[in-house]
């Protein structure tokens, strides 16, 4: 069987689940924002916007530049072009600071990218869809997909939640000092708990194809990292800065392409794969380069 014909089977409580969880984990994210954040971007415009530049826009050219050089499965490339117009991921904060890379920077990267990908990420994809080779597009049955369900689905998954949770860090101090640290473990816990359970009940599909998709999230990753230092440098950025890009652009909110996939793409096996071995690939590659740069500095400081 194609990778095009797979079906990953979540049923309806997990994809309840996933859809809550993905919630939960933004509010734990907005516990640790405040509006005070922002004022970053009026101090340094330039890393801001080369940032925004490398993960909103040079991200998904580089996706479809791709995907004509590898021509992959058809749904390999829509999930390589729905995780590249994706926000970026919650952890590419903390993978910033152990690089010792501009930890502000990453966190307002992320905050914008997440704020703006209720119409951002809908759009870019629904745009970028008509640009894919013809033999890459599916079926439109199975692209009927309703822009402003898709913006409606975002709204309440992620950004109400960032928008709650910078209200409780603001307005309830006390309360956000108390629940913190719980919140981030158990969000954690129940995504990884979830997707888990996923791979488990669909292990024969996901072990037959997954060298399918193992060098394509590699390489896709890599040049993510890749190009996001490369446009800080053409922006002549510090290296901090050129860190907090690079990472920014290569760590993916990969838990909204899997709720993206299962709610409006009925669990196509090759966007499924995707978004699951990204969840994962990503963190190796992040931390990776975070101790490589961190490293890097203790002996080079100066640089």
């Amino acid at each position: 069987m194609s990778v095009d014909e797979v079906v990953i089977q979540f049923n309806g409580n997990q994809v309840f689940l996933l859809n809550f969880c993905l919630a939960y984990i933004m509010f734990g994210v907005a516990l640790e924002l405040s509006l005070h954040d922002f004022t970053y971007i009026l101090k340094n415009r330039k890393s801001t916007w080369a940032g925004l530049l490398s993960q909103l826009v040079a991200l998904p050219l580089l996706t479809i530049v791709l995907i004509w050089i590898i021509k992959p499965y058809p749904s390999l490339a829509l999930g390589m072009l729905l995780i590249s117009v994706c926000p970026g991921g919650n952890v590419s904060n903390y993978a910033v600071h152990l690089a010792k890379g501009n930890t502000a920077l990453s966190v307002v990267l992320t905050s914008i990218s997440t704020l703006t990908s209720s119409l951002q990420t809908p759009f870019t994809f629904s745009l970028l869809y008509l640009f894919l080779p013809d033999e890459m597009k599916m079926e439109s049955s199975e692209m009927s997909v309703p822009f402003f369900q898709m913006v409606e689905t975002i709204l309440i998954l992620m950004i109400l939640p960032l928008l709650l949770g910078m209200s409780v860090k603001q307005y309830f101090p006390a309360l956000q000092s108390k629940i913190l640290k719980s919140v981030k473990i158990t969000s954690m816990l129940i995504f990884i708990g979830i997707i888990a359970g996923g791979i488990f009940s669909n292990w024969q599909n996901i072990h037959q194809h997954l060298g399918k998709v193992f060098f394509l999230v590699v390489i896709h990753n890599s040049l993510a990292l890749l190009i996001g230092f490369w446009i800080a440098r053409s922006f002549g950025l510090p290296f901090k800065d050129k860190i907090s890009i690079s990472i920014e652009t290569g760590i993916q909110n990969s838990g909204l392409a899997l709720v993206l996939v299962f709610n409006f793409f009925d669990g196509i096996g090759g966007m499924a794969l995707i978004a699951a071995w990204w969840s994962i690939w990503h963190l190796i590659s992040a931390f990776s380069v975070a101790y490589f740069w961190r490293w890097k500095q203790s002996k080079t400081p100066k640089v």
